[in-house]
């Protein structure tokens, strides 16, 4: 084994060195081998574009955001090149497996249910205004935690932030009105399902009941909570700072409330009653490309874009345009984790292999749950807590049952390590609220809330001056609480 994997990381060298022109017949011998030792054989380095496209996408933004805005296609282009090339040169089949495995079952499921919440939920429009009171704000942070679980945490902030940002247009202090919705309604506020957060939806993907996220409920019950008790105090606090006549001249302006473009919750309905279908259903499976895909997945995917489909025909432009909809934040994601997608395969790999793969340190250094709780969470924190999440998934995976079939693997997991999981389902979805990278919803809240006036912290100013002194203490009582 030792042999093959030396020459495995020399033919990977050249691969990478001589590109299109690299001579993989001395492989030859041994392709009917590599896809069961795969993660044995991928050296370590091979993670490297992998790192690279999730830096790309935490740092570009920031230090580089007119470029990233016009070429960030070619960058997650380029990186999938760099780690594809030679991975399909030296692997051949079993690579290409690997690829279209990767894409036909997890990302093309992953991006049609995005796109389906995205569609369904940009034509719903709450209009009117109430007066921006702590109580108010309150009650706008507690629904929008409640709903975001089945419509999404994109789904709820896009139709929760610009009332909300009606409802205070007169305040001068509104700042942690934004930042306190950035926390629960675009991420604690997702983990109750599949639909809530992208994560989440990986795990269902790969075996993990609907329902089973459900387990998430106490967790989430207490940082919300202790979230909302704080934001209410300190809501309270810089309203009596408010000039007088404020909260007057709000209530002046107040119209009532209405839902706009409601038929949608029939598609929102119906999105959900197709992933649980596919949960419950077992029709059987076809092969596509020496992929095998279960007909329920199919027919789940077929209609959560029918659902999509019918929002995009019978909803007036009008209403979109009101909530300022545009494609542009889908084709980013789409287009980005195309990249993420295939440069996370041989860490994948590596980590299924356990304690015989090249990241046998890492298996071995986190070990209890609330390591794999403070691990998640702080790679979700700076990189995107989707692929974050599959990769601590794959990591237990590797370290409990190495060698074991996914579905097996998984339903042991669920079952005799359940708690493990918890860890770090709940460190993936919490934490993304730690920076504004952390997830997809929590740029889009920023972007809308200073296009309205709001004179929201920087990158780090969000960090230090709110995350940190708020979340950070939150997430080591749940940790000591729930995962010691």
């Amino acid at each position: 084994m030792n042999r093959r994997r030396v020459e495995a990381s020399w033919v990977w060298v050249l691969a990478a060195a001589v590109g299109l022109g690299l001579p993989v017949a001395a492989l030859s011998q041994e392709t009917g081998q590599v896809h069961a030792t795969m993660g044995e054989l991928l050296p370590l380095w091979s993670v490297l574009p992998f790192a690279g496209i999730l830096l790309s996408i935490a740092l570009f933004p920031l230090m580089a955001p007119h470029f990233w805005h016009r070429h960030y296609p070619k960058v997650s282009l380029f990186w999938a090149l760099v780690f594809g090339v030679p991975f399909l040169l030296v692997y051949r089949m079993s690579a290409w497996h690997g690829v279209l495995h990767i894409y036909l079952v997890d990302y093309i499921p992953f991006i049609i249910l995005l796109w389906g919440l995205f569609a369904v939920s940009g034509g719903l429009v709450l209009r009117g205004t109430m007066a921006g009171t702590p109580k108010v704000n309150t009650a706008f942070l507690l629904v929008g935690t409640v709903i975001a679980s089945w419509t999404g945490t994109t789904g709820a902030a896009m139709l929760l932030i610009r009332p909300l940002l009606r409802a205070n247009a007169a305040r001068h202090h509104k700042v942690h009105v934004v930042v306190f919705f950035i926390f629960l309604v675009a991420n604690i506020g997702g983990s109750l399902t599949p639909l809530g957060d992208p994560p989440l939806f990986l795990g269902f993907l790969h075996g993990v009941p609907f329902f089973w996220t459900l387990r998430l409920l106490p967790m989430m019950g207490a940082a919300s909570v202790a979230l909302l008790a704080a934001f209410y105090a300190m809501d309270r606090h810089y309203f009596r700072k408010e000039p007088e006549g404020v909260l007057v001249k709000e209530e002046e302006a107040e119209t009532p409330l209405r839902l706009d473009g409601w038929h949608n919750l029939i598609f929102l309905a119906g999105i959900l009653g197709a992933v649980l279908l596919s949960g419950f259903w077992h029709a059987g499976s076809v092969d596509l490309l020496g992929v095998r895909l279960e007909l329920q997945d199919l027919v789940r995917d077929a209609i959560i874009v029918a659902m999509a489909l019918l929002s995009l025909w019978t909803t007036p432009r009008s209403l979109r345009e009101h909530n300022g909809f545009t494609w542009e934040p889908m084709r980013e994601v789409a287009v980005l984790f195309a990249g993420i997608f295939a440069t996370i395969i041989p860490a994948l790999a590596i980590l299924k292999a356990g304690e015989s793969g090249h990241m046998a340190f890492l298996v071995a250094s986190v070990r209890e749950p609330w390591e794999y709780f403070w691990a998640s969470g702080g790679l979700s924190s700076f990189l995107d807590n989707a692929p974050t999440y599959l990769t601590f998934f794959n990591m237990q995976i590797g370290r409990f049952y190495p060698g074991l079939p996914e579905p097996q693997a998984v339903a042991h997991l669920i079952h005799a390590q359940a708690g493990f999981l918890e860890a770090v389902a709940t460190g993936a979805v919490f934490m993304g609220a730690n920076t504004y990278i952390g997830n997809a919803p929590n740029f889009m809240v920023r972007a809308i809330a200073e296009e309205a006036g709001v004179d929201m912290p920087s990158f780090f100013g969000y960090l230090f001056k709110w995350a940190v002194p708020i979340l950070l203490p939150l997430f080591a009582l749940i940790s000591l609480i729930f995962f010691s």
